[in-house]
């Protein structure tokens, strides 16, 4: 930052400069600084798309959904080819339960980078949440084949799976999800019920604990009534 602030010292209108400053202040949690930065930015080059994305994201964090989505939807004015503002505003949609419009804009970018593993999760999640259990196990599965390190998508996968039935590899993806990230509330909730269905009380509440003490209501919900 301090670099970055000496540049601007000599130079006021060294964009990149105050673009990088910017990230440096978000990456320390400095979101306000980060969008002043950003604003900057922007008004020495309104046609600035990452500057208009990365204040998106800054937004998105900050729970200011429609101004993220405005500064994506400039982002894309000015390129309509970056994958990333596609993606993230798809992720902002589905903050406000628009998963149809985040599902469209998911695929858009990934009709701009086919290997876009996260556009892939995404979608398998919000495909997911739709009911649509089939297509999400086509996107997870997409998405483990490019990123097999990507926790989410076996979280999401197990729990398609165990929507349609399929306990024992629901299991193997819960598993995996934990293996990579040991603190998946969301794959401790879901192999808890895994469990439950193979008559293994005990280590479903085990689980459900755990993932109460992550924040999992429902699951908090599960160990009051069925673990005393």
């Amino acid at each position: 930052i301090v670099d970055h602030t000496k540049a601007i010292q000599i130079n006021p209108q060294y964009i990149d400069a105050y673009f990088n400053r910017g990230n440096a202040k978000r990456e320390l949690g400095n979101d306000q600084g980060a969008i002043a930065d950003y604003d900057k930015a922007i008004q020495i080059d309104p046609l600035y798309a990452n500057a208009y994305i990365n204040r998106g994201n800054v937004k998105k964090m900050l729970g200011d959904y429609q101004g993220a989505i405005a500064d994506y939807n400039k982002a894309l004015e000015i390129d309509p080819q970056v994958a990333i503002a596609y993606n993230n505003r798809g992720v902002v949609k589905g903050y406000l339960e628009d998963y149809q419009g985040a599902i469209a804009d998911y695929n858009k970018a990934i009709v701009i980078d086919p290997q876009y593993a996260n556009a892939y999760g995404n979608s398998c999640g919000a495909k997911l949440t739709l009911g649509n259990n089939k297509g999400a196990l086509i996107d997870c599965n997409k998405a483990l084949e490019i990123n097999p390190q990507n926790a989410i998508a076996y979280t999401t996968r197990c729990g398609a799976k165990l929507n349609l039935g399929n306990n024992k590899f629901a299991l193997i993806d819960c598993n995996k999800a934990l293996e990579i990230n040991p603190q998946d509330e969301i794959a401790y909730r879901n192999r808890g019920i895994i469990k439950e269905n193979n008559g293994d009380l005990r280590g479903a509440c085990a689980d459900w604990r755990k993932a109460s003490s992550l924040g999992v209501q429902d699951a908090a919900g599960w160990v009051r009534k069925q673990c005393q």
